[in-house]
């Protein structure tokens, strides 16, 4: 099976995240992905609204807002994507240590907001 080149730019996304614990590399909607323990951390846009070459990466609203109205340049947004807690990134807009600290951002955000894993309690023995 042949594989898929990524865009150009996720190698950047892809070296960073994939240092951080539990993120793997996979496929969503057709194009690459990062997921954390297979949740969704980020992956290019598949969706027609986004410009080329843009990354999207899972984010709360607040923070996304914020990054936004800070620098419009490199964060974007699209009523696309308005509903979904995450934020849209011009690749070739974002230094690298912007991109290492929005990857660290999103990978605490994925892990903050996962279901949490319950203890198994051990079974009572019978006497």
């Amino acid at each position: 099976m042949a594989r898929t080149r990524a865009p150009q730019g996720f190698d950047r996304v892809r070296a960073i995240a994939t240092s951080l614990p539990g993120v793997e590399e996979g496929t969503s909607w057709g194009v690459p992905s990062l997921k954390l323990r297979g949740r969704l951390l980020a992956c290019m846009a598949s969706h027609k609204s986004a410009e080329p070459g843009t990354l999207v990466v899972r984010i709360g609203f607040d923070q996304r807002d914020a990054m936004i109205a800070d620098d419009p340049g490199t964060y974007y947004l699209q009523p696309h994507y308005e509903s979904y807690e995450c934020v849209l990134v011009r690749l070739a807009r974002i230094r690298r240590d912007a991109l290492a600290d929005l990857m660290h951002a999103g990978w605490r955000f994925v892990d903050r907001t996962a279901p949490k894993r319950r203890a198994v309690r051990p079974r009572a023995t019978r006497r």
